[in-house]
Parts: C-alpha cells; structure tokens; sequence
C-alpha cells in the first residue's frame, strides 16, 4: 500500500513539472532516450558471466567516472564477477558506456513500484551499490523484500542533504538500518549516515574516491591531442575555467579581457557544465570580438592563434584538457551550485581557484586550503587578483600545484578499501 501512494505522489509531481520537461525535452534535446527501462524497468538482460552480479548505480558523468578504478580494480581482485551499471541521465549512460567497457550499462528505473520490480528481476543482482547517495524507497524496499543487500560506497551527505534527509528520517530511517555497509568519504559524513540511522558498525570511513585514478601526467595523448586542436603553442600561459555554470563563463571572459592587454601569452579555455550550452556560451565569446575555436565545430586552425578563446563544448574530455592549464578556475562555486571537482586540475599541478560556495566539496577544499594549495575567490576582483598575480609570478602557481600534487597522493587508496568491503559482501 505504502508503495502505491508514492506512486500516485510521484505521477502528482511527474504532472506539475511536465511543462519544464517537455520544454527541455525540446529545447535542449533531453530525455529522449531509455523510456522502456525507466518507466518499464524494460532494461535488457545481462548475458554471458555466470559468477556473482554486482549492480553499481551511478547517477551521472561524476558518478560514472568514479568508478572506472572501483570497476577495474574489482574484477582484477574477482575476475569472476559480472558488473552493471546504471545510470539516470542520457549523458552519464554514453560516458558509462564508452568509459566502462567491462560493464552491462543500463537506465535506472523511475520509483514506480512496477518500474524496479522488474528491473530487479531482469537483472538478477547479488549485490546492489550505490555512489555517494540515491535513496529511492520503492527501490530499496523491492530490492530488500527479495533480500538484495544493498550498500553506499563514496557516501557524502552535504548540509544541504542532510537537513533534508533528518526531514524524512521517519521515512528514510527504516530503510538505512538495512544496509549491508556505507563506505563514507569522511568521519563527519560517517556520523551523519548515522544519525540518520545507519548502525554505526556497519559505516565505514574509507575516504573519498575522487582522489584515487586522477591523471598527472600532462604528456597523456588525449591531452597532447586537444593542445593541437586548440593550437596550444609553447610560452603560452593557459588559463583553464572548466564546469561552469551561467553567468560565470561572462566573468571569466570580462576578466580575461582585461588582463590580455596586459599578458599578451594569456591563453583562455571555457569548459562549462553543461555542453549543450555551447551556442550561449560561443556567444559570450563573439559578442566580445574575440576568435573562437570551438571543439564541436572544427574549423582550420589560422596560423597564429595567440587571440583565440578555446571552448570545449563536450562530454568527457575536461579531465585531460585540466592538463593544459597552467592556472584553472573550478566553476559551480560562483552560484548555488555548490562547486565541482577541483582535484583533477590539482593532481596536474596547476594552481587553481574556485569562488565563495563550494560547499558540496568543503572537506576537499578545507584540505587542498590548510595546505596553501587552492585559492578560495570570494569575489570576481579576487579572482581577477589571483589569475594576475600567477601570470606574474610563475613560480608560485608552480609551487602551488606541487603542493597540491603532494597532498592529493597522500590521500589515496580509498577505491583499494571501498572494493575490499564490496568483495567482503560478495563472499557472504
């Protein structure tokens, strides 16, 4: 019973929203793909292995990237195992499937009762794990009926969630108790899953993921090959604003604007969250009579492209293009957003910034900050501060990034811990 009134609650809620969706549906290109898994659980049948299924859910990229070691370093240590992999959006499902080839990638399920039920049995998991945090009850109740176990690996609980969550702890409460294990990014994220009614024996602080499978070498050929798509020439001081969100892509050019007259090697590279922004943002660009050089409309490159704005408008290649970046701004932190990951262009060595709310990421920030290895920029004169005062004194962003680099290695070997209680599970 209870089951079904969260199904009328989420056709209820499926109702008011349907004007945004389907405006997004057909404005952005949205939402036009796995209807049969997520509304059905029509997700199609895993063939071939014979050993134990593991079902990861990943809900997006950051989630899907995140397993790329767990995946490979599981199946070194059981090569014996079948992995799935589900994600909710249409971008994480084609990161999922060209990033993680070892794995049976499909669409979540929506929380409809009939929706996960099916999925559930088409799949056949003897484990379920889920990344950093997606509680659906109907989900969990079906897998827990048929006695899945099910853990969280990577678990973060922001402020933000875990307010809402102590909300609907009368909810929520009955279905943590019945984890098999959370696998916690820090001891304050380990005393939240247990206030909201995790057993405290059955969390563990393993440490955060994100730090194990960065790339510091800058040699890499993907990265080689995107300094050759943007015309990259040696001497040039490269400035790197990667997953931003409007308005912080008008910023960063208004700031590049002005200290270009000033640093004719400055080089700018914009990397917002969201490619299908790409029109918008290549717009920002021309409305400031500047070149471009877009990565999804290639175009001969001229002969000297010391006055070109790069702009990476896809999926999947932020990562190496960090390896360009002398200086890098993390975006997501001059808005709501809360931040995104400042590890990758860490582990490179660039000296980076990220603006006032980073609060999704504040252990890692508070980390890379005691250890004089990130800039926090309140204001967009301080960041415009900071860019300066590296473009002057190269030797300290220098020193800035092997600090960073430093402390990112020390805190690794969290994906060797978090797969050694997954194997654990598996062998109950």
């Amino acid at each position: 019973m209870f089951g079904w009134f969260l199904n009328a609650a989420y056709v209820v809620f499926l109702l008011i929203c349907s004007p945004v969706l389907l405006w997004r549906w057909y404005a952005l290109g949205k939402y036009h793909s796995g209807w049969k898994q997520k509304l059905w659980g029509e997700c199609p049948v895993p063939s071939g292995a014979t050993g134990p299924r593991v079902w990861f859910h990943a809900v997006s990229v950051g989630e899907v990237l995140q397993l790329q070691q767990v995946l490979a370093q599981l199946t070194q240590v059981r090569p014996d195992v079948q992995c799935i992999v589900s994600t909710t959006t249409q971008t994480g499902y084609e990161v999922a499937r060209d990033k993680l080839k070892i794995a049976h990638v499909v669409y979540f399920p929506l929380d409809f009762t009939w929706a996960v039920r099916n999925a559930i049995r088409r799949l056949k998991p003897d484990l379920i794990v889920l990344v950093e945090l997606e509680i659906w009850p109907n989900f969990l109740r079906s897998a827990f009926q048929q006695q899945i176990p099910v853990c969280l690996i990577n678990g973060r609980l922001s402020d933000r969630s875990f307010a809402g969550y102590r909300r609907l702890k009368w909810l929520l409460g009955p279905l943590l108790r019945q984890f098999a294990f959370v696998a916690a990014q820090t001891e304050e994220y380990a005393t939240r899953f247990t206030a909201l009614g995790v057993e405290a024996h059955r969390v563990n602080n393993t440490g955060s993921i994100k730090f194990d499978g960065v790339q510091t070498d800058r040699s890499n050929p993907k990265t080689r090959e995107l300094a050759q798509f943007l015309g990259i020439r040696e001497g040039e001081q490269i400035w790197i604003a990667g997953s931003t969100q409007a308005p912080e892509e008008a910023m960063v050019l208004d700031i590049y604007c002005k200290l270009k007259k000033t640093y004719p090697l400055l080089r700018l590279i914009l990397v917002p969250r969201h490619p299908e922004r790409g029109d918008e943002v290549a717009r920002l660009v021309t409305d400031r009579n500047l070149p471009l050089i877009r990565r999804t409309k290639p175009e001969p490159l001229p002969e000297n492209t010391a006055q070109h704005v790069g702009l990476l408008d896809t999926v999947g290649e932020l990562g190496a293009c960090w390896g360009l970046a002398d200086i890098g701004f993390v975006g997501g932190s001059f808005g709501d957003r809360g931040g995104q990951n400042m590890l990758e262009p860490a582990a490179y060595g660039a000296a980076v910034s990220v603006g006032p709310n980073t609060k999704n990421f504040r252990a890692v920030v508070e980390l890379l900050v005691q250890g004089q290895a990130l800039h926090v920029s309140r204001t967009p004169e301080e960041l415009q501060q900071f860019i300066e005062t590296m473009l002057q004194n190269p030797t300290q962003g220098t020193g800035m990034g092997e600090r960073a680099q430093k402390l990112i290695a020390a805190q690794q070997g969290a994906t060797a811990r978090t797969v050694q209680l997954v194997v654990d599970q598996i062998r109950k």
